[in-house]
This record gives structure tokens, sequence and C-alpha cells, in this order.
């Protein structure tokens, strides 16, 4: 047992030594991207897959059986399950490789000493584990048997995390990177929190105001934080020459190219939460005029007289042909 338990031990150390190079300095060891990453995060990409599919099957399938949900509720019920655990096991672990390099503490370590080509250990597994699961996501979408009404929106995101992941790791932006990833996933647990509080119960809304109040807030801390970091920080760093072979890309084009793309995704998303919210409250005004006009129609009285079929005409009731009700005397011969 042990033996086996060793082995699989070591085949996830593995690739991840093949891939990293270690520096001049005997005490501590880093690392740095590399064309066999790719073979990495396949690796983990099948390890992400098995995990996916126990939390699929031992927690949620379990839980939505005893809710009764519909199949559209099913399908959100699964998604946000899914990203609740994931989004909640990497603010854990960005937290915890935040605080142990020593970014919360010291700012402007995440411009100086740019670029950063050699990572720690945590901070490149970090990385690969994002890549991993975003990629996974892909034919998961076959897998989970998606609507093709949801699949657009799930590959927007999707994609749109793997560009920022991916752009950050490859333009040696590292530290900023963490920390932008660290605000984005606490308010999307929080969303996927709410939306599986509202399929327990309906009614229950609250957690989805304080995303709302959340939201916003998160969009304007990105905002400020990238615009510190590149536009201000990396202008101020000495050496500022393209040199993709040492890692640096630290000129006014790449500047600006990587402002414009936060700024546009973040525009996108603030967009997108607030034709959501419009949405949301044409539907609660819509509701409640309903119910205002409901109210306001005068009831009938409880007991109706008893009425014979067909309509009244002089008194007389006839049925549809217009012919009176009343049974005729047949006259004798």
């Amino acid at each position: 047992r042990w033996q086996v338990t060793a082995k699989i031990a070591f085949l996830c150390i593995l690739p991840q030594y093949n891939v990293s190079v270690p520096t001049a300095d005997s005490e501590t060891v880093n690392y740095h991207y590399g064309p066999k990453d790719l073979a990495t995060i396949l690796f983990y990409i099948l390890i992400t897959i098995i995990l996916h599919a126990v939390v699929q099957e031992y927690i949620l399938d379990k839980i939505s059986k005893r809710l009764h949900l519909s199949k559209v509720k099913h399908s959100k019920f699964n998604e946000s399950g899914q990203l609740v655990v994931f989004h909640l096991s990497s603010v854990a672990w960005c937290l915890y490789v935040v605080a142990t390099e020593g970014y919360l503490s010291n700012p402007r370590s995440l411009w100086e000493d740019y670029p950063h080509v050699y990572l720690s250990f945590q901070v490149k597994f970090f990385y690969l584990g994002q890549l991993a699961y975003w990629l996974h996501a892909l034919p998961e979408l076959y897998f989970q048997k998606v609507r093709k009404e949801e699949i657009p929106r799930q590959l927007q995101y999707i994609c749109l995390y793997l560009l920022h992941i991916a752009g950050a790791y490859l333009l040696n932006l590292s530290r900023l990177g963490l920390i932008l990833l660290l605000l984005q996933y606490s308010t999307e647990a929080l969303f996927h929190m709410a939306r599986l509080f509202y399929f327990a119960d309906e009614n229950n809304e609250r957690l989805f105001n304080a995303w709302a109040a959340v939201f916003g807030v998160t969009r304007l801390f990105i905002f400020t934080l990238a615009v510190l970091t590149i536009g201000f920080g990396l202008a101020r760093v000495e050496n500022q020459v393209f040199d993709p072979e040492k890692g640096n890309f630290n000129t006014l084009p790449c500047r600006l190219g990587m402002l414009l793309l936060v700024c546009v995704a973040q525009a996108w998303l603030m967009w997108r939460f607030i034709h959501s919210q419009l949405r949301h409250w044409r539907e609660y005004w819509k509701e409640q005029s309903a119910k205002r006009r409901v109210s306001a129609v005068p009831r009938l009285p409880a007991r109706l007289l008893k009425r014979e079929p067909g309509f009244h005409e002089n008194g007389v009731v006839k049925t549809e042909n217009g012919t009176s009700s009343r049974t005729k005397k047949l006259k004798s011969p």
C-alpha cells in the first residue's frame, strides 16, 4: 500500500522538477516556465478530471437528489457546486502563497526586480494547477451534457480565465496575477454560494445582495491595482527593454496592451453585471405590479345564484340555438 502511494506521489512531483530550472543559489531552488510545462499541465488535467468526478458523485449528486430540482436548476446547481469547491480551495491556496511569499506585507514587490523570471515551487505549482483546471473545463462541457444555450456563456468565462492566467504566467507578472486571482475568486465563490442557497430556498436572496455589493468594489480594486502596478510601478523600473529571451516585456506598448486587456475585461464584467441587475429589477417590479392589480380587482360574492345553462332573453332562458329550454307538451292526436 505504501509503495503504491509513494509511486503516485513521485509521479505527481516528477513532472514538476522536469520542467524546472534551478538558480545558482544553493539554498533555495527556483523555477521558470518552459515547453515541458505542457506535459505537466496535461498530467494535472487528468488529476483534475478525477477530482471533478469525485465531487460530482459523492457530494453534489447526493444533495441534488434531496432537493428534487428541475433539469435547468440541476445543471446550474452542478456548475455552482463544482465552482464553489474550486474557488474556495483556490482562495485558501492563493492566500497561503501570497502570505508566505510576502506580497501582502510589501506591495512594492509586485513590480520591483522585474522581470520575475524565477518562481518558487508553490507559485509555479499554483499557476500550473490553475491552467490545468480551466483547460479541463473544456471537455467537461461535453461530459456534463451542458445545454447548448449555456455553452457560449461558459466558454467566454473559461477563455477569459485562461487568457489572464496564461498572460500573467508567460509575461512574468505572476505576483500581480496572484493578487488579482485572489480578489476575483473571492467574489466568484460568494456568487456561487448564493446560487446554491437560492436553489435550496428560493426566498433566500441575502447572499445575492452581499455579492452585488462586493462585485463592484472588487472591480474597482482590480482596476486600481493593475494601473498602480503596470502603469506606475513598471514605468519607474530602470530595465525597460523588450527582451523575450530574458523574459522582459517592460516596454510602453506592452504595458498599454496589458492595461487595455485588464480594463476591457473589467468593463465587460461590469456591463454584464449591470445588465443582469436591471433585468432582475424589471422582473421584480412586474411581479409587484401584477400582485397590486390582483389585489385591486373586486372579489365576487362567495355564494352565487345557480343559473340554468344558456342565456336570458325577455325573462325566458334560451339555449344556444335560440329555442326555449322548457319542455314542450305533446298534443294528443
